[in-house]
């Protein structure tokens, strides 16, 4: 019975760390974050492979909604009477901060219905999903990062509308997730052939 529990409290541990978000410093550089937690590489491979959206621009998007976090959400409004929590701002939740009207049509329209906001590989597959339509869409280049990234806060109609102009916060991060999608693709010439030997069989 000891060693049950032993064992037992060991594959918790195990899974606790594994679905841990990504230290600060391991997401300073993509390839930290794919070597330890190589499902994430063959996730986002097999999602740019389906749609054309870059590995490092999904990674940029995922890093700037959520920092990796499978259970992120936004934060809830004031309290009411020091007391009652406050109402969220939106339904948005897990690693791509995925709206649940959106969400269902993600999953209406990539025939992925069973896909789960909290999965990575659904996630990343979302992503690169919303990052082809808005390239269907407007015409938007999949690798321009900057600009994919207002479409995907905005909406694509939102986007063509402008909406974002007055939002200097968002122009601020749409220049963030650029920069960070930059990086993360210069790091990937450093890794990605190494990541690729060790999943080819799995993809």
């Amino acid at each position: 019975m000891r060693s049950f529990t032993a064992a037992l409290a060991a594959a918790l541990l195990l899974t606790a760390c594994e679905s841990a978000p990504p230290t600060a410093a391991e997401q300073a550089d993509i390839c930290d974050i794919f070597d330890d937690r190589k499902a994430w590489y063959r996730a986002a491979a097999r999602a740019e492979d389906q749609w054309g959206a870059p590995i490092a621009l999904q990674m940029a998007i995922l890093k700037a909604e959520s920092s990796f976090d499978a259970d992120a959400r936004p934060k809830r409004g004031r309290t009411f009477f020091g007391l009652l929590p406050g109402r969220r701002p939106s339904s948005a939740y897990g690693y791509a901060q995925a709206v649940d009207d959106t969400w269902a049509e993600f999953r209406r329209a990539s025939g992925n219905r069973n896909a789960e906001r909290d999965d990575i590989d659904d996630a990343t597959e979302f992503v690169a999903w919303y990052v082809d339509r808005t390239s269907r869409s407007t015409g938007l280049a999949r690798s321009d990062a900057r600009n994919q990234y207002l479409a995907y806060h905005e909406g694509v109609g939102g986007y063509r509308r402008g909406s974002y102009r007055s939002k200097s916060w968002l122009i601020s991060r749409a220049d963030s997730v650029a920069a960070t999608a930059a990086c993360y693709d210069r790091q990937l010439e450093r890794c990605e052939r190494r990541l690729k030997r060790g999943l080819i069989p799995f993809l």
